[in-house]
């Protein structure tokens, strides 16, 4: 089969047909052409994406990015099944990963403090960092809806975020992140614009994710934490760190954006503190 061929007709189908946001629709294509460029000429089949796979793993990709790639390859071959590119479908008998059994990396609440004090806030872009990496963990946001925010989607005690799917959702936020951006943009912004983007590179446009990434990868190495570690991990570790202080999972859910609660459901997976919270407060003969 034209695997290339196949995998923008599949991407064609998915962005008209499935309703699928435009970052999903990114992610799946990036997994599948990479799994294309892993395959070469070698014969589809079960074995070969167990081994794309365990390389993925190896390679220390996250364990939310290797069920992604499951999701999309899976997505991916029976569409060409259907389409009647394929005879069978190499996936059919590939059981994928719970998604609660896909335990995140989750940094303890000393590491983040650590992490959050590394970028230099003597210099501009240290102020820019700081205050993007407090934002990631006192909100728990997306990068990508991080990226997104514009100067006054910020109040005094909240901020505004346009989520998955064009969902908009209201997130508290705490004081030292409320500093950390207004000391940002007393120090380092002068603009003119109406409602200009929160955090932006030295061209004054919207920071990317791939920047953020980028800087979050280099303070992690500095704060000496080996683990890999993405800014999706704090989303994890904000999310973990609330159960672990006894926050209701649904209020989880909603500060998340998770339309389902099971997705939420797999920080109980991780929260180890929180079960022994339980047991030690509520059971009667502990």
């Amino acid at each position: 089969m034209q695997l290339g061929v196949w995998i923008q007709e599949f991407l064609s189908f998915i962005a008209s047909e499935r309703g699928l946001s435009p970052n999903t629709i990114l992610a799946y294509g990036r997994d599948l052409k990479h799994f294309a460029r892993s395959i070469g000429e070698k014969k589809i089949c079960e074995r070969g994406i167990i081994d794309h796979l365990s390389t993925l793993r190896e390679q220390g990709y996250a364990s939310s990015s290797i069920y992604r790639a499951v999701m999309a390859l899976t997505m991916f071959f029976r569409f060409v099944k259907r389409e009647g590119g394929i005879e069978s479908d190499p996936t059919q008998l590939l059981t994928p990963p719970k998604i609660s059994q896909l335990i995140p990396t989750v940094l303890s609440e000393e590491e983040v403090k650590l992490l959050i004090e590394m970028p230099d806030i003597s210099k501009e872009y240290g102020l820019r960092d700081r205050a993007i990496l407090e934002t990631l963990y006192a909100t728990g946001m997306r990068v990508s809806e991080l990226c997104a925010l514009q100067v006054y989607d910020v109040g005094e005690t909240e901020i505004r975020v346009n989520g998955k799917g064009g969902r908009e959702r209201i997130i508290p936020i705490g004081e030292q992140a409320l500093y950390a951006i207004d000391q940002y943009l007393a120090s380092c912004r002068n603009d003119q614009k109406k409602n200009p983007p929160l955090f932006v590179t030295k061209k004054g446009r919207h920071i990317r994710r791939e920047v953020v990434w980028k800087r979050l990868k280099r303070y992690a190495h500095s704060a000496g934490i080996t683990r890999g570690i993405s800014p999706h991990t704090l989303r994890h570790s904000f999310a973990t760190h609330l159960l672990d202080n006894g926050a209701d999972l649904r209020v989880i859910q909603e500060l998340l954006g998770h339309s389902d609660i099971a997705t939420t459901d797999r920080y109980t997976h991780i929260s180890t503190k929180s079960l022994f919270k339980a047991f030690d407060t509520f059971h009667p003969r502990k």
